[in-house]
């Protein structure tokens, strides 16, 4: 349940509450470069912002167990963790009994015998962190290959980027605290966070993702499909509820003249749209990749709600506290970024070992 890929495979361990979580990455071959200052600067990115994120903190300092030496891969499995050091289990002791709405509480008491909920635990936001070190080290493996990955917020709440952008703004979003692609968006949409959590709530968004550099054919068909691997990946962040590439749904009230992206050459092979998010059949067509993933709002609200009380099993209510984000799209992004940086990473591997042996 905690593994991703093939050739290049990460997997994640630990809990909100727990003294560490962590991951391995194991599949990159010896002798690759990697920036740990890179891997801080993208963990800085997931990292709530004052006033709009979380009050809780971390420092997010990363530990590597195994798997580098002196800035170079070995070969070996890549063991990291992170420590967490700001913790209060005391505020979800009542949740055992009376489950949060829109959590996972419920199910998770109901699959795993003596579960006991301490902030999110495996289903936290919390081991995004350890996701955004693994997507860091293959995004640096990627970049060697001339792809690059970035993204920005397309929506928060009923404020929505109506614009047509590309890659640059999606680089340009770094410096916005809400991930905006313009300093008026980032405006709006700080209000929009602001104006929910002021009334104790909280609201979702959308966040889209561009990879440029992918060369034609790359990818996969049926169930290796690039699109459909992604699509995997990204599904796994907790809160993420839908994706859609290109156009997506918008596609169902197109006719095939309309959606259909024209080739034409010009100093090579290009298309003249992209409603297809650049993929065909699994594989890239040349155009840059873009998919959007839609984020719930985050369940964890100072609303009254409706819920059970499972020792009583009877209606009850119950009220949240505790330090929480009104939004998670701004720090979901970067993690949006490093689950497709590891999908990519894995797929040049399989490539290249596939080829290796035929």
């Amino acid at each position: 349940m905690y593994r991703l890929g093939e050739s290049v495979i990460f997997t994640l361990y630990g809990e909100s509450h727990a003294q560490y979580i962590g991951g391995f990455l194991e599949g990159l071959p010896e002798g690759e470069e990697v920036n740990v200052g890179q891997i801080d600067e993208e963990l800085a990115l997931r990292k709530p912002y004052k006033g709009i994120g979380t009050p809780r903190t971390e420092p997010d300092e990363v530990e590597f167990l195994s798997g580098l030496e002196d800035g170079r891969t070995t070969g070996e499995k890549i063991h990291f963790r992170i420590r967490n050091t700001n913790t209060d289990s005391s505020k979800y002791e009542a949740f055992n009994r009376t489950p949060r709405p829109g959590h996972a509480d419920l199910p998770a008491i109901a699959k795993f015998p003596g579960h006991i909920i301490k902030g999110g635990n495996q289903f936290s936001g919390r081991l995004t962190a350890s996701a955004v070190v693994a997507g860091s080290i293959a995004r640096q493996f990627v970049s060697r290959y001339g792809i690059s990955v970035g993204s920005f917020t397309r929506s928060i709440g009923r404020v929505r980027d109506d614009g047509d952008r590309g890659f640059d703004d999606a680089v340009a979003s770094r410096s916005n605290p809400t991930r905006a692609s313009t300093k008026e968006l980032d405006s709006m949409m700080t209000k929009e966070i602001l104006d929910a959590s002021a009334d104790d709530d909280s609201v979702g968004g959308i966040i889209e993702c561009i990879t440029v550099g992918l060369p034609m054919g790359f990818g996969g068909t049926w169930f290796e499909s690039l699109d459909a691997r992604i699509a995997n990946a990204v599904f796994g962040i907790p809160a993420c509820k839908g994706i859609e590439f290109g156009k997506g749904f918008g596609l169902a009230e197109m006719r095939g003249s309309e959606s259909n992206d024209p080739f034409c050459f010009d100093g090579g092979i290009r298309l003249r749209s992209n409603n297809m998010g650049g993929i065909l059949g699994g594989m890239s067509d040349g155009a840059p990749m873009v998919f959007r993933a839609a984020f719930k709002p985050t369940p964890s609200i100072g609303k009254e709600q409706d819920t059970v009380d499972l020792e009583k099993m009877e209606n009850t209510k119950i009220r949240i506290e505790g330090r929480h984000d009104p939004c998670i799209v701004p720090r979901a992004a970067i993690v949006v970024e490093s689950m497709t940086c590891l999908v990519i990473a894995d797929q040049i591997r399989g490539d290249i070992l596939w080829n290796s042996k035929n």
